[in-house]
């Protein structure tokens, strides 16, 4: 018989590579918000769980039962065949551990297959979620990565994680970059499916003596960053960022590929046209329509993005209006002085041992 598993004994499991996770709602159930690294096995079609559910609400339980296992009844076979092919340990969950999950568990067990089942299903595990966003107590002190549009704090970011340090990169968690042109060439990810990968890096990191974020604001796309994390950013150690126009644009035209997004890329300057100074907003759109996408986004820079930044700024008070800027030519360059810096942050701080331990 399955047994049931806790929310915490699984988030243990799962750390250690121990246990994978099985979600058994519907696909579109699975593609809204699931527990991160989760393999989707439906019990239900997205259209065979509307018919049960119009059953259920409009004729009765007994008849949403019935039908229900008609269509289980049907590809029971194949259905087992994908959790016999999963190696180990395997815990199954639903919305709320109810009538999905069971059944699949029991079926299982009477087929000689072992699972454990996640008690409350999603519903607790988004419950836990919450619930330790607000509560965490996060002691590692912050290295926050500013500099204007096109910079390459993602980039600097991605190459430092590489090479083992402990960064938690907002935007990738967000499927967003931010800006209004943000969501091209992404799936942005909704505030479920963001908290969950958040709180992952945030658990993984929380013993270390730094995190590497880049500067976001409070709303990154269709997500809200949690408060504490907002605060450790306004406290922590500023690395400031500059670059010549060429190589921003050129990371710029790099990261976004306009020409492979090009109608996108012009709706979504349309959302922002009337807040730039009219001839060079028409000048832009012509670069779009013209697929002159580098005088685009040069224009964009020198005119909208950069005198924002230099807006913002001010607002990090006179530690970051003293902060030496890392000025470079090229991205390699950039990761050796942020490097650098690292190292000479943790050292002014007093941290010198503890830095083998996050590279």
């Amino acid at each position: 018989m399955f047994q049931d598993i806790s929310i915490e004994k699984l988030n243990d499991l799962r750390s250690k590579n121990e246990m994978t996770v099985i979600d058994v709602r519907s696909p579109s159930e699975y593609a809204e918000s699931t527990i991160p690294g989760s393999v989707n096995i439906p019990f239900f079609t997205d259209e065979e769980r509307a018919e049960i559910g119009i059953l259920y609400k409009k004729v009765s339980t007994q008849a949403a039962k019935e039908r229900g296992l008609e269509i289980m009844s049907a590809k029971l076979p194949a259905f087992v065949k994908r959790f016999a092919e999963i190696k180990g340990n395997k815990t199954v969950f639903c919305w709320r551990g109810g009538m999905r999950s069971r059944t699949t568990a029991t079926v299982l067990s009477l087929m000689g297959i072992h699972v454990n089942r996640l008690d409350g299903g999603y519903r607790s595990y988004r419950k836990w979620v919450v619930e330790t966003l607000e509560q965490v107590e996060f002691a590692p002190q912050v290295f926050v990565l500013h500099g204007n549009t096109g910079t390459g704090k993602t980039e600097i970011l991605k190459a430092l994680k590489e090479k083992g340090y402990p960064v938690v990169d907002l935007e990738r968690l967000a499927g967003h970059r931010g800006s209004i042109f943000g969501e091209i060439g992404l799936k942005s990810n909704n505030q479920k499916t963001f908290d969950a990968l958040l709180l992952e890096d945030i658990l993984r990191y929380r013993q270390e003596p730094y995190i590497l974020i880049e500067a976001e604001s409070k709303r990154i796309g269709k997500v809200i960053l949690p408060e504490f994390l907002i605060n450790k950013k306004e406290k922590g150690t500023h690395i400031l960022l500059e670059a010549p126009t060429s190589l921003r644009v050129s990371n710029i035209l790099n990261d976004y590929q306009p020409e492979e997004h090009a109608e996108q890329s012009l709706q979504a300057f349309n959302q922002i046209k009337s807040r730039i100074h009219t001839p060079i907003a028409q000048e832009i759109e012509e670069s779009l329509l013209t697929r002159q996408f580098g005088r685009a986004v040069e224009l964009l820079l020198v005119y909208y993005y950069d005198p924002r930044y230099a807006h913002t700024s001010v607002n990090y008070g006179d530690e970051f209006a003293r902060t030496t800027p890392i000025r470079f030519e090229t991205m390699e360059d950039a990761v050796e002085q942020v490097e650098r810096r690292i190292e000479e942050l943790i050292y002014r701080d007093g941290a010198s041992n503890k830095v083998q331990t996050s590279v």
